[in-house]
């Protein structure tokens, strides 16, 4: 590979002849291989139409010259555009705390390209970065990355596995299905109640995490180094949100207090437990759908998952649950993410959080997904999953916890001694209950029916 001389401030280095890069991104990938993963698209493209903006904020307010000002903000355009842009952006996720490097990879790349475009010299430093410090820009970048993804795919993904809920319980709702708690028999539900249970969880989220957006809309651009806005112009926070509004088509804010938003990361903190709970939520319904698919002969077998692969490599015909296993594994990493994530918050020492990349690896991590394995559930597993009937109408007529909507009228003790004698039988409450109380057999009929039972009440 041939190589070219860049120089920064600590001297002379060897860059690939190619890069669009210099020689701070060069000293990063030199210093930092540790895991071989560059920064996340999303934060990238935020980053680049966050360095648009604030050319365009510098433009407005008289700060740099017209064609500098609207060559960096073209070529970021024209490089958001390109198939390759990754490769232009090779640093580590695990780099400096605050994503200087990551900062300086863009300002170097734009520099580049800019000076191409303008026929002029563009600094890295004095220009893509005017008004900036990686410690205002990287936390402002881990914040519209977030809200973007969140809005544009969390968001319709989590809506999308709701939806699909809801019509399937609607679809469902004539089956009736024994309820369990501690995973054994329990009363009688509606396999469209235990859906509608789902699709509550999944409403929940979507709520909780609408509430989250506004402050996370809120940028700590503009404070500079430490908070104070040192070598900004001190309209420069409004105007950088002004032209990136424009740009993305969503509100963004400057912080009320510049110095939280850069030495804390407590917003994106609060969305990362919020995507946890969702993923706590999906783990719950991925399971049931597990447990009830499970068998076939063997386990609960109350409903068919499709089979969409072969499920073993010594074992013909088996069929196994894939999209509930790998949507449990998606909830486990997501809530192992936040775990990463809440350590990362806390680590803002004075004026500067110092887990950046981390953070913003972590949870763009856990926004795609969620939403990814969202739509999987609901297409793969919920919209296309059969039901067993005349399983379920089988486990139904043994269960002998039916005998609890005789207590109001023959007591506890009574229906436990009819309950065991029914299972140690193996008979149907309805035979020993007429047996052993003077109640009708079509009174105890009415009285045992499992669709009245799932509608609650007094018998």
């Amino acid at each position: 590979m041939k190589n070219r001389i860049e120089s920064d401030s600590m001297g002379d280095l060897q860059v690939p002849q190619e890069a669009l890069y210099g020689a701070q991104t060069q000293r990063a990938i030199n210093n930092f291989p540790v895991s071989g993963r560059a920064m996340p698209e999303a934060f990238i493209r935020a980053l680049l139409t966050a360095k648009a903006a604030a050319a365009q904020a510098n433009l407005k307010l008289g700060l740099l010259p017209s064609n500098i000002a609207n060559s960096i903000s073209d070529v970021a355009k024209e490089l958001l555009a390109r198939e390759d842009l990754m490769t232009h952006f090779p640093v580590d996720v695990f780099q400096t705390g605050s994503g200087t490097s990551s900062n300086m990879n863009a300002n170097e790349v734009l520099a580049t390209l800019a000076s191409s475009k303008s026929g002029e010299t563009v600094s890295a430093n004095d220009h893509i970065n005017f008004g900036q410090s990686s410690n205002d820009i990287i936390p402002s970048c881990i914040h519209i990355s977030s809200a973007l993804e969140v809005k544009t795919s969390l968001l319709p993904a989590l809506n999308h596995l709701h939806a699909a809920i809801l019509s399937k319980a609607k679809s469902v709702d004539h089956h009736i299905k024994t309820g369990r708690t501690h995973l054994m028999d329990a009363m009688p539900v509606r396999l469209s109640q235990s859906l509608m249970s789902w699709a509550t969880q999944i409403e929940q989220n979507i709520y909780f995490i609408n509430s989250i957006l506004p402050k996370l809309q809120t940028l700590a651009q503009g404070g500079t180094a430490v908070g104070t806005g040192i070598n900004a112009d001190p309209e420069f926070a409004n105007e950088f949100n002004r032209q990136l509004s424009l740009l993305v088509g969503e509100e963004f804010t400057p912080a009320d207090n510049l110095f939280t938003h850069i030495s804390t990361q407590d917003m994106v903190v609060s969305l990362s437990g919020q995507l946890k709970a969702t993923a706590v939520s999906i783990m719950k319904i991925a399971n049931d759908l597990r447990w009830m698919n499970s068998g076939p002969l063997a386990g609960l077998g109350e409903i068919s998952l499709e089979a969409l692969q072969p499920g073993s490599s010594i074992m013909p015909g088996k069929v196994n649950p894939v999209i509930p296993e790998a949507a449990a594994m998606v909830s486990a990493q997501v809530i192992g993410n936040d775990a990463a994530i809440t350590v990362g918050g806390q680590a803002g020492n004075f004026e500067l959080n110092v887990m950046l990349p981390m953070i913003a690896d972590n949870i763009l991590s856990s926004i795609e997904l969620l939403a990814n394995v969202s739509r999987l559930l609901a297409d793969k597993a919920i919209t296309t999953f059969t039901v067993n009937d005349g399983q379920l109408k089988l486990a139904l007529g043994r269960n002998p916890i039916l005998v609890t909507a005789l207590n109001p009228i023959i007591g506890y003790l009574k229906a436990a001694e009819i309950a065991k004698k029914a299972y140690k039988e193996g008979r149907a409450v309805l035979d020993v209950a007429e047996e052993e109380t003077d109640i009708p057999r079509k009174e105890l009929e009415k009285l045992l029916d499992p669709a009245k039972l799932t509608e609650g009440g007094l018998g």
